[in-house]
């Protein structure tokens, strides 16, 4: 899969299957995405491999709310091509699905924050929905194969997480407890 910016400036390739697509309902991802939800494909930083003349720029917001996230965006043209979710840190990209070439392959494999989701927008019954992130005790929408992709590099970055993980498991998030497996 291919993808870039409006401009064109900044082109990417991804070099592995997504390990999950994810329509996010949350507030913050319809406000960033000026949308009702945000496409989300996600998959580990190593395997965005950029396939053109330009780079982009890694947007870290000013905010202070623990909630803000940061981007990857054309310094051109402002196109945010991915984000970053705290629960990961930047060793996993949030590949903004309309910025692929062929966007209309992606189709998500699971729905967060639909406690938030417009109401007007109809969930696929045999797509997996969650109010807010998947609990503990869920299957992650991942599954097995993605949990080992996510275990993989969590491991490899082992060394550097002792402040982050500590922060990550305050903050309560079924992701960081349980299906990031962050120590």
């Amino acid at each position: 899969m291919q993808g870039g910016c409006n401009c064109r400036h900044v082109r990417y390739r991804l070099t592995a299957e997504p390990i999950v697509v994810n329509c996010c309902h949350c507030r913050m991802c319809q406000r960033s995405s000026g949308s009702a939800f945000a496409l989300n494909v996600m998959i580990e930083a190593e395997h965005v491999e950029m396939a053109g003349e330009g780079a982009p720029e890694l947007f870290e917001p000013e905010s202070t709310d623990s909630a803000a996230q940061g981007s990857a965006r054309c310094p051109r043209c402002a196109t945010v091509l991915w984000g970053y979710h705290r629960a990961f840190g930047l060793d996993f990209c949030f590949v903004r699905a309309g910025t692929l070439d062929f966007s209309r392959e992606v189709q998500p494999s699971a729905h967060f924050f639909t406690v938030t989701k417009h109401p007007w927008i109809a969930l696929p019954g045999d797509v997996p929905a969650f109010e807010g992130l998947p609990e503990p005790h869920e299957p992650p929408p991942w599954g097995e194969a993605g949990q080992r992709r996510i275990d993989a590099v969590l491991a490899r970055r082992a060394g550097d997480l002792p402040d982050a993980a500590s922060e990550a498991k305050g903050r309560g998030s079924a992701l960081s407890q349980r299906q990031v497996s962050i120590p």
